[in-house]
């Protein structure tokens, strides 16, 4: 299939002339005129014979160029050669100290510094820094997918991206960590998981200063403040905020609980409860509070704490009365005040009631459908676990909430918040008064 002419360069150098056959290249016709050269292997298309003749070369393994510094193959002298200056000062980008190739790849790279778009679409106006990249955008509106995949007869757009997509079919796994030896299919997500090595989160919430490694989670992360609940179950029509959630919530409805606690055989949905779990056996709380000392088992009660009690940051109002709440959950519990909704409702008798509380008390009331949870001290009874917890510190004479406008302390973070607005009110009274 391959004629091979071995000559001298006069750099002690040999190089691997490749000839094509006509079975191997095909010159498609005139709809294609732009890229009427395909590679026969790939499918990728070129405007010139000669530089299909080069990418061929790419599909033959021996390639004879190699950098002694890095060990990096070339096709040709000429490549390598360039690619030497990676290795120089020649041309270095002054911004960041990045060595490239050539005068004309650091030109490229500068416009990363820049901000410099030149090429902007036709259709869109949208701008790109690079001609390859408003190229391949272009295809979005003519539809163009030239990448097909061998295996599944996808179409794709990008030649990378229909190699990443091979992974898929391969399960390769090139890009591995140095620091624990995950491997990735793809760079990007190795990249991405380097942070949780290095501690990086570039990506805060403008919110509530939330940071996070990638911006999917940040996007994600920004419908707890708006609302936007996207995912609705198409059993029961409760929505959630990013599909991973709807997924485990089907579980519910399919009665599937694939994850088992190994010391009480108790089965959960996902597995973040079944840790969460293990921490009831271990009685483990690692997430510790830096301003009070608190413990909690789980991550998620660590941050509501330090908002709520340490913080005084109150985004969400009620679009009725204008009050302020430190949570978006505490906000539509409150909202319920003004349009008297009732959602909850009994399954035994046609009680509704406003608030989940209210019916579990009374279905231990009225049917005895639940379990009493009572003090081992002065056996009073409780329904609600957090409200026993509480009651328990009474007799500790526990006091973890303090006011953030005085020293004075208490026992919930309710009274603590109560506090503050009394404080905050009499301050404002008395400079009224001054005034």
């Amino acid at each position: 299939m391959f004629a091979y002419c071995v000559y001298y360069t006069g750099e002690g150098s040999v190089e691997n002339k490749t000839e094509a056959d006509s079975n191997d290249i095909t010159e498609l016709p005139g709809d294609e005129k732009s890229r009427p050269y395909v590679c026969t292997v790939c499918d990728k298309r070129f405007t010139k014979k000669r530089h299909l003749n080069d990418h061929r070369k790419r599909h033959i393994e021996g390639n004879v160029y190699s950098c002694i510094q890095c060990r990096k193959h070339f096709l040709s002298c000429n490549a390598l050669y360039q690619h030497k200056n990676t290795h120089t000062n020649k041309y270095k980008c002054t911004e960041c100290g990045k060595c490239v190739a050539n005068k004309k790849d650091l030109t490229k790279h500068t416009r990363s510094h820049s901000g410099e778009k030149p090429f902007e679409c036709i259709v869109c106006s949208k701008r790109f820094a690079w001609a390859a990249s408003l190229a391949i955008h272009s295809r979005i509106h003519s539809g163009e997918k030239p990448y097909k995949c061998h295996m599944c007869d996808k179409a794709i757009n990008q030649s990378g991206s229909r190699n990443s997509h091979m992974r898929v079919h391969t399960r390769q796994k090139p890009y591995k960590c140095h620091v624990c030896d995950k491997a990735f299919s793809q760079s990007g997500h190795l990249h991405t998981h380097i942070r949780v090595h290095t501690g990086d989160k570039p990506y805060n919430c403008h919110v509530c200063d939330n940071a996070f490694s990638q911006s999917a989670t940040l996007y994600i992360h920004l419908r707890t403040h708006t609302g936007d609940k996207p995912f609705k179950c198409r059993v029961c029509d409760k929505a959630f905020s990013d599909s991973t959630r709807l997924n485990v919530h089907m579980r519910v409805h399919m009665g599937e609980k694939p994850y088992k606690c190994s010391l009480c055989d108790k089965a959960f949905s996902d597995s973040g409860n079944r840790n969460n779990h293990m921490r009831v056996h271990t009685g483990e709380k690692p997430y510790k509070c830096s301003l009070c000392n608190r413990s909690f088992s789980r991550s998620s009660n660590l941050w509501a704490h330090r908002r709520v009690v340490h913080s005084n940051r109150r985004p969400y109002h009620c679009p009725y009365c204008g009050k302020l709440f430190s949570t978006n959950d505490k906000l539509k519990l409150h909202v319920r005040v003004h349009t008297g909704a009732k959602p909850h409702s009994c399954r035994h008798c046609s009680e509704r009631f406003t608030w989940r509380e209210q019916l579990k008390t009374h279905l231990l009331k009225s049917h005895n459908e639940g379990t009493w949870l009572t003090c081992h001290i002065c056996q009073k009874k409780f329904y609600h676990s957090g409200d026993l917890k509480v009651h328990l510190r009474r007799h500790e004479g526990l006091k973890p909430y303090v006011c953030s406008e005085c020293p004075k302390r208490f026992c919930t973070a309710k009274k603590s918040e109560e506090s503050s607005v009394d404080s905050f009110g009499l301050q404002t009274i008395l400079l009224w008064f001054m005034w």
